[in-house]
């Protein structure tokens, strides 16, 4: 119980200290919105040849994965600010379980992503999609567990650097191939046109499969192979990301 009630604590001054600023919360959701509005329309000629029949149908969900990483992968900026203001030391001289002090961030991460996925959600109706609100709503479930993994990951790293100029570019070479391989924004395959090289690089890219899960969901395919892999892969990187998260906030504050 006392686990329970230091994480509840930890989130909701997080929480709170979300709402007194909300521009980080903004600022993260402008630009899945502005790929939406001026990115989107581009696709409309080519939905055939990318093999769906509804272009948004097919992009928001690579805009959710988008949001996901970015929005949650520099989540640990903000701690190295409280660390370097003495926030963290404060609550290492406390009682407070060590992962929940975690934990506690994570969650307010994951409670701002899910407002912003559904705010991109909405959006997508606006400019047309069409689709399956169940597949919809489990491939949002499906985001807010790559957000929990790349936030304790992006925690964990900013913990052990205790540097913006350290974590910036690691970061960065983290976002960048997983951006241009996981066909976030257009498919990677030799349909499309792409390269047998780059499709045999992407394969290696398990975002790539999150990315083609959510595509199914968002069309009412629920139960597929493609939506169980992208389950799994999930999964696995959010277990991998709290288990790295909480091994190092136990360390450090050990």
């Amino acid at each position: 119980m006392k686990f329970f009630f230091d994480t509840f604590v930890i989130y909701r001054r997080q929480l709170r200290l979300a709402v007194r600023n909300p521009a980080w919360v903004i600022i993260g959701l402008a630009q899945p919105v502005l790929y939406l509005a001026l990115f989107g329309p581009l696709l409309k000629p080519l939905a055939r040849q990318i093999g769906t029949t509804n272009a948004y149908t097919f992009f928001v969900p690579g805009l959710l994965i988008q949001l996901g990483l970015f929005g949650a992968l520099f989540a640990g900026f903000g701690l190295v600010s409280e660390w370097r203001e003495g926030v963290v030391e404060s609550e290492r001289v406390t009682p407070a379980n060590r992962a929940a002090l975690l934990l506690g961030r994570v969650l307010r991460d994951l409670s701002l992503l899910l407002v912003q996925g559904i705010i991109l959600v909405a959006l997508g109706f606006a400019f047309g999609m069409t689709g399956s609100l169940p597949g919809m709503a489990l491939g949002l479930v499906l985001i807010l567990l790559l957000g929990g993994a790349c936030s304790a990951s992006s925690y964990a790293l900013a913990l052990s650097l205790k540097s913006e100029d350290a974590l910036a570019p690691i970061l960065n070479s983290i976002a960048l191939p997983v951006l241009l391989l996981s066909g976030i924004l257009l498919p990677i395959a030799v349909a499309t046109g792409a390269p047998q090289w780059l499709v045999t690089v992407s394969d290696f890219m398990p975002i790539k499969y999150l990315v083609n899960a959510l595509r199914e969901l968002f069309v009412g395919h629920v139960i597929t192979i493609t939506t169980m892999w992208g389950a799994l892969w999930v999964l696995l990187l959010f277990s991998l990301g709290i288990f790295y998260g909480t091994r190092t906030f136990r360390k450090d504050n050990a």
